[in-house]
């Protein structure tokens, strides 16, 4: 069993030998390290406020995260740098916290920290910036005093200049330690599937954190500490994405990041949906594996997997199996994995010709919102007749499923705006939503309905408006 936690902070050795694993590193940083330019705004990863950066796996790539959802034992092994790391006490400052100064992008400077190290990495993660990109790069970060126009002119003069990093200054990466126990918590980092599995054997009721993005919500505001934490994304195997013509596998600790090329490349809409899952800073930890194993009804991901027939890899001790993902969620929170097995991948099937793949997400916000309702369609058109249908909605049902009477209404059809909207009105006999707060039963059966017409226009280029604000 590992005595310490180790990592390089602002370019110094740390080895924590007595904090608990899963205390949150935002609070890690404020509480024990002192280092209180970095904020405390929501504690569930929207504000961005907590944005450190930071460089793990042995990958080399600095990334923005959130700090109030990552736990201390996530940063073993990795190099962690805060708003005070950019530049030494009385020297010039680094190159975004100089253009945030020159181009006033500051009022109470509460959420200045967090944008200034979301800059900071997009200046050194070598993508040509533009005005989109930067949109993208701060959607995870908000301004209460609405001060976006300064920061946004703050974040062109920044990235114009050259790279200058500074995260390298410290020691090289601490090796990653395995197991960890503090404070009556025992804190697993297996690197081998095969040591993963041992462990789930071992401790059936430990969760499984990865990213953290939904688990970090326990830890950060409900101040939970489990007996036992079983850490995945250590296991290389897990975080491998492999393509090939006919179809993409993604390991179950893929990040969305490391994702998305794969996915926009193949199925551009899903590329959409993707960017709009919560931050970069949700998305360089957060992991599709975990949007499915959750299986929130909600989740984004499913509905498109659905849709796209997805097959799921599953590994225990008595071997590996497939399933289909329709077949994977059983009731609501309720899946077929056992307790002693993992989720290792999902394989995604490609578009064959003829096929179509179109998925739209419902929320009140564009960008980091929970999901009213998804729809998600994969269609063969051939010589103007639908031949196949494939829908999935999410928000419909206890369990993202597909929708078959409209399949059925669908399939055999000639491809019409008449025909679409006769199949959305079968929507009623596959779905009978629950009304919460985002949205009345009404409400998500009278999306859904307008979602196949949304479908129509779009596919026959009628519908080409997108609202976007900064």
């Amino acid at each position: 069993m590992s005595v310490a936690i180790k990592f390089t902070l602002n370019g110094e050795l740390r080895e924590e030998v007595s904090v608990s694993p899963t205390l949150t590193a935002l609070e890690f940083l404020r509480e024990n390290a002192g280092l209180t330019g970095t904020k405390e705004g929501c504690a569930e990863g929207d504000c961005g406020a907590c944005t450190i950066v930071m460089v793990r796996n042995g990958s080399g790539k600095l990334e923005a995260v959130n700090s109030c959802l990552l736990v201390v034992g996530q940063l073993d092994g990795a190099k962690v740098v805060t708003v005070e790391g950019l530049s030494e006490k009385g020297g010039d400052l680094e190159s975004v916290q100089q253009a945030i100064v020159t181009e006033d992008g500051t009022q109470c400077g509460f959420c200045t920290p967090g944008f200034v190290m979301a800059l900071h990495a997009l200046r050194h993660s070598g993508e040509t910036v533009t005005d989109e990109v930067i949109h993208d790069a701060l959607a995870g970060n908000l301004c209460r005093c609405t001060g976006y126009r300064s920061i946004v002119d703050a974040a062109r003069a920044a990235c114009a200049g050259p790279e200058v990093s500074t995260i390298d200054d410290g020691p090289s990466d601490p090796q990653a330690s395995g197991a960890y126990e503090a404070q009556n918590q025992l804190y697993f980092a297996p690197k081998t599937i095969e040591e993963l599995i041992a462990r789930r054997l071992e401790y059936p009721d430990a969760p499984l954190l990865s990213g953290g993005t939904d688990l970090g919500l326990l830890f950060s505001k409900q101040r939970q500490k489990f007996p036992v934490t079983i850490y995945t994304q250590n296991v290389d195997e897990l975080r491998r994405i492999e393509e090939n013509d006919r179809s993409i596998t993604i390991g179950a600790a893929a990040t969305y990041t490391d994702a998305l090329p794969h996915i926009e490349s193949a199925y551009p809409s899903f590329g959409v949906l993707i960017h709009r899952i919560g931050s970069r800073q949700i998305r360089n930890v957060g992991t599709i594996g975990g949007n499915i194993g959750n299986a929130s009804p909600i989740g984004d991901t499913p509905p498109c997997l659905i849709a796209l027939d997805s097959v799921l890899a599953l590994r225990g001790p008595g071997g590996a199996r497939e399933i289909a993902l329709e077949d994977f969620f059983l009731d609501y929170r309720k899946t077929d994995l056992a307790k002693d097995e993992i989720i290792d991948s999902v394989r995604i099937p490609k578009l064959s010709k003829g096929q179509i793949f179109r998925t739209y997400k419902i929320s009140k916000r564009y960008d980091q919102d929970i999901s009213s309702v998804i729809g998600a369609f994969r269609l063969t058109l051939e010589d103007g007749m639908v031949t196949a249908a494939r829908i999935a909605f999410g928000g419909m049902a206890a369990i993202p499923k597909r929708a078959a009477e409209c399949e059925a209404a669908l399939t055999g059809k000639p491809w019409s705006e008449e025909t679409v909207r006769q199949a959305a009105t079968a929507i009623g006999k596959d779905f009978s939503p629950l009304s919460d707060h985002r949205a009345s039963a009404e409400y998500r059966l009278r999306v859904a309905e307008n979602l196949f017409v949304r479908l129509f226009r779009d596919i026959e280029g009628a519908d080409d408006v997108e609202v976007m604000a900064l």
